[in-house]
């Protein structure tokens, strides 16, 4: 995120919402965009369902899924068309806009709301209102980068903020939310197989040769491999080992037929986990890990934010810290290694990573701070954190246009799956639901699969609300009970990842050219009633 939380949704007189249900996904924040449009903030929605905050939107673009860049090329067009760029932001602040023009000249209003499937006048209106308010936030969640066009979404959200000079600016920015705690830490830390901690490119000049002097020893200059271009290399043997901590790719990953043949292709597979996961039960060894409330360290929440995180209890038994057991493995293969305090290894971290420079356990504990947090870059010891970057200059120096042409997902319906289904969050499940369906009052509530139907769709098909279906697609066939509503639009059904019978049983693992991403959002499927004859 660009900005913070508090920023965007205090500061701001309209909020543009694409590709995110956060009441369900990401509750929090949710309830602040909420409060938010209660305090007057104008809202604009772009979802192709009828999420909670669409009620209450002043402008709900009810697009078809996977044209989310088609919808913003669209609303670029509009922005020059009427004038309402910020031609002295794009004059001092960025280059390539011209070829951004060029590019958007074939998206006219009419035309994007046919790909789209909206309305040509409303598209209009959300252009405007983004464009001529003073400050108005993108926040966009897995709607936009679940597509095998999903970096290319998230360029086309940036071009759009840059032309009208929303960024940089309080109550403005380009923000992705993050669904778990930590996954920005992750990506901070160089779980890209690029880079090294802080998004240090392994390739550019000087830094391997810092890091190998920093951990005195050679370290291999190639670029490595994707998670989920990982697993087609398990068939073809190129990969024979796997080490997977805290992910169940069995249910989270795309095609499941696939990802378990390519698991149970592996030579080895070892697996550090907390619990029986689908994906645990595939492993040759298993190694206990413990809960972040058993250890000590930081989490980087969604908004940048470094927090800490203390030890609050001490189970018995054998289970370790992830650090610790890396830690014997890097000893044990022949790299001596000591056993560092989570403190000492984020002292390293500081050692390291300009970013991170200013950040250190002492410092997040104490009295200046006062439990807030510190968010990168933080780049020495009196350096007070980040709140909004590229403020005045952009980390590049000039902010970058970089346009992109709308591509067809890779999948469309057709007469033998003659509809779309898109996948999501449900409010009371947490992604694999490894945690949350050990829960006996949330499995009360939410404790099994189920797929949102048009009403139009479900007469055709003679389905009633609560009725068990089948959902099949070109990699499976599951069970599911229809909840009949017009949330969705016609030809287009919605289901939860959460469930271990759920859509990624279905889903496609046809992935992004540029970052991997599978496109789970678009998908081609038929519905049928069980006892159908």
């Amino acid at each position: 995120m660009t900005n913070t939380i508090a920023d965007i949704t205090r500061e701001s007189d309209a909020i543009l919402l694409v590709g995110s249900n956060p009441e369900h996904a990401h509750p929090v924040i949710g309830m602040q965009v909420r409060q938010a449009v209660q305090r007057g903030a104008k809202l604009i929605v772009a979802d192709p369902r009828d999420i909670d905050l669409a009620k209450d939107a002043d402008i709900h673009l009810k697009l078809r899924p996977g044209t989310n860049v088609a919808l913003v090329n669209g609303m670029i067009h509009i922005i020059i068309e009427e004038g309402l760029t910020d031609e002295k932001f794009i004059a001092e602040r960025t280059e390539n806009f011209e070829a951004l023009k060029e590019l958007v000249k074939d998206y006219t209003p009419e035309k994007v709301a046919e790909i789209c499937g909206i309305d040509v006048d409303m598209l209009r209106e959300a252009a405007r209102l983004y464009a001529t308010v003073d400050k108005a936030p993108i926040m966009y969640c897995l709607g936009v980068t679940e597509h095998h066009t999903g970096t290319e979404g998230v360029m086309s959200l940036s071009n759009l903020a840059m032309c009208v000079g929303k960024i940089g600016r309080p109550g403005c920015g380009v923000n992705p939310i993050r669904g778990q705690n930590n996954v920005q830490g992750a990506c901070d830390m160089g779980a890209s197989p690029n880079q090294f901690p802080g998004y240090q490119n392994i390739d550019r000049e000087g830094i391997l040769e810092k890091f190998e002097k920093a951990w005195n020893t050679k370290l291999n200059p190639n670029i490595g491999t994707k998670a989920t271009d990982c697993f087609p290399k398990m068939l073809t043997g190129e990969i024979k080992g796997l080490f997977i901590f805290g992910e169940d790719p069995v249910r989270t990953d795309p095609n499941t037929h696939h990802v378990m043949k390519c698991l149970e292709a592996l030579d080895f597979f070892v697996i550090d986990e907390l619990f029986m996961t689908e994906t645990a039960k595939l492993a040759d060894v298993i190694l206990p890990g413990i809960s972040y409330a058993e250890k000590e360290g930081t989490f980087s929440n969604t908004e940048r934010r470094v927090q800490r995180v203390r030890k609050a209890v001490t189970i018995e038994g054998e289970a370790k810290p992830d650090t610790w057991i890396f830690t014997e493995i890097m000893n044990r293969m022949g790299y001596p290694q000591p056993h560092l305090t989570a403190a000492e290894i984020m002292d390293e971290i500081a050692s390291v990573t300009p970013s991170f420079g200013g950040i250190s356990h002492t410092r997040l504990d104490s009295e200046e701070v006062g439990g807030r947090g510190l968010q990168w870059p933080c780049t020495s010891p009196e350096h007070p954190g980040t709140p909004i970057m590229h403020v005045g200059k952009f980390a590049r120096g000039l902010g970058y246009f970089r346009p992109a042409a709308y591509k067809a997902s890779m999948e469309l319906p057709d007469e033998e799956y003659p509809l779309t289904m898109i996948t999501g969050r449900i409010l009371y499940h947490y992604n694999a639901c490894a945690m949350t369906d050990k829960t006996e009052g949330i499995n009360e509530i939410a404790n099994s699969n189920f797929i949102e139907i048009h009403t139009d769709d479900a007469e055709k098909l003679g389905i009633a609300d609560g009725e068990l279906v089948a959902v099949a697609s070109r990699r499976g066939e599951i069970t599911a009970t229809a909840h009949v509503s017009d949330k969705t639009r016609c030809g287009e059904v919605w289901m939860p990842f959460h469930y271990v019978d759920g859509a990624n049983w279905l889903t496609n693992d046809a992935l992004d050219s540029i970052s991997s991403t599978p496109e789970y959002k678009v998908c081609a499927v038929k519905v049928s009633k069980i006892n159908a004859e």
